[in-house]
């Protein structure tokens, strides 16, 4: 007769096993959160930039407008400096006194 090996004393229990899954992923949701809302403003930053097509026979003075040249690209900046920051961000850990 073959002997039968258990396994269940050297497998881990479902939430021993989900707290270590958790631990180990490198973003966690506030992370997808925060670069969301950075991904966001990237895009708003663009849109801000868009404007219409210029022909070659008239000149368009608004392509020159502060929206476009100043507000548009200091947002999709700030975005893309927001989502390394989003990245890297590791929330802190509460601790067990309070």
């Amino acid at each position: 007769m073959a002997k039968k090996y258990s396994t269940a004393s050297s497998t881990p229990k479902r939430g021993e096993l989900d707290k270590e899954e958790q631990s180990s992923m490198p973003l966690t949701r506030p992370n997808f959160m925060l670069m969301a809302a950075a991904g966001a403003a990237i895009v708003i930053g663009f849109l801000l930039m868009l404007g219409s097509s210029t022909t070659v026979d008239s000149f368009d003075a608004d392509i020159f407008s502060v929206r476009r040249t100043v507000i548009g690209p200091t947002i999709a900046f700030l975005g893309f400096i927001f989502m390394g920051f989003a990245i890297m961000y590791s929330p802190r850990k509460k601790s067990a006194g309070k």
